[in-house]
């Protein structure tokens, strides 16, 4: 009797267990937070795995296809983004190094031995006059070393006291003053870094602003912000230059050129060379400016990417997609 009882419990413990893994499985099974949880790890590996095969999407073009499609390649990598303001300007000689030559006694034009932009030196004879009074001939000498940027008699005119004959300029420190408009004042101050663009196919000029007018002009509404520039030859007097006042500067790890990024079926990408062969990287990104943008995720500093006719690639891998679809 007493093993009889002993074997019925041993046979309602296998059945109580057995019950209970039947109710967990079912909970497991039937339950919305486990079955919707599977799902969506079913659909991250999809999308994961779709994602992997978009990556992979990638064409090849040789070197002489890059040059004649005009791609540019630049390597990802550590850059300041900045916040800019743009400015027009003028170039301008330096006041401070520049000199009116007018004649000691009025009286007649005997010779004229500089022309404009003429190189002088300090004390070379730039023309003589026969004065009035004495009907004697003196020289006009130069003052300082210099240019000449203006000059203002012909042989045999009436040469007076208060007309300058010439004009001379030091050229080799030059004054860019740009145009602030009154919405800006307070945006431009003394020490700012400003990069001049020339306009002749050369690299900017990197400079400070040195003075920031405090009276405005009435007929423009604006006052003056100027940067005082050595020259290499490249400034001339009277010419325009566009300027970028840096207003503020932040360091970030890597970034690209603003022209890199595309979209690729909804996904924000740049195009990575990889051996012979673009393929699409899918990135994140951050802070930006005019021309820079930075990349959170997706590239690493020394990536060589495709930044300008980038969407020639696009264009591309399009193709190729077109091509398989079919």
């Amino acid at each position: 009797m007493m093993k009889t009882m002993l074997k019925l419990l041993g046979y309602l413990a296998i059945a109580v267990v057995c019950a209970g893994a039947l109710a967990a499985s079912a909970y497991y099974v039937f339950d919305p937070k486990f079955s919707n949880g599977s799902k969506a790890a079913a659909g991250k590996g999809q999308a994961a795995e779709k994602g992997h095969d978009d990556h992979d999407e990638g064409v090849k073009l040789t070197d002489a296809q890059i040059a004649a499609a005009g791609i540019e390649m630049l390597t990802a990598g550590p850059r300041e983004l900045r916040d800019i303001l743009r400015l027009n300007g003028m170039i301008q000689p330096s006041q401070e190094a520049l000199v009116k030559v007018t004649p000691r006694f009025p009286g007649v034009i005997r010779s004229m031995r500089k022309r404009l932009g003429d190189k002088v030196k300090k004390d070379e004879v730039l023309a003589t006059i026969e004065s009035n009074q004495s009907l004697t001939t003196y020289e006009l000498k130069a003052p300082i070393d210099g240019t000449v940027i203006d000059r203002d008699g012909t042989l045999g005119e009436f040469a007076a006291e208060a007309r300058p004959l010439f004009t001379i300029a030091d050229l080799s420190t030059m004054w860019i003053d740009f145009a602030v408009y009154r919405r800006d004042f307070a945006r431009v101050r003394v020490g700012d870094a400003v990069s001049i663009d020339v306009g002749d196919g050369g690299l900017p000029i990197e400079a400070k602003i040195d003075y920031v007018s405090p009276i405005g002009t009435s007929d423009t509404q604006s006052s003056i912000a100027r940067a005082v520039v050595a020259n290499d030859g490249r400034l001339r007097p009277g010419l325009f230059v566009d300027g970028r006042v840096v207003l503020s500067a932040r360091p970030v790890d890597v970034a690209v050129r603003t022209s890199a990024i595309q979209t690729l079926e909804g996904k924000t990408v740049v195009f990575v060379r990889d051996g012979d062969a673009f393929a699409a990287r899918e990135v994140e990104l951050g802070g930006r400016d005019a021309d820079w943008i930075e990349v959170t995720f997706g590239l690493l500093a020394g990536d060589v990417y495709a930044a300008k006719n980038s969407f020639v690639i696009k264009a591309e891998i399009g193709k190729g997609s077109t091509s398989h679809d079919h």
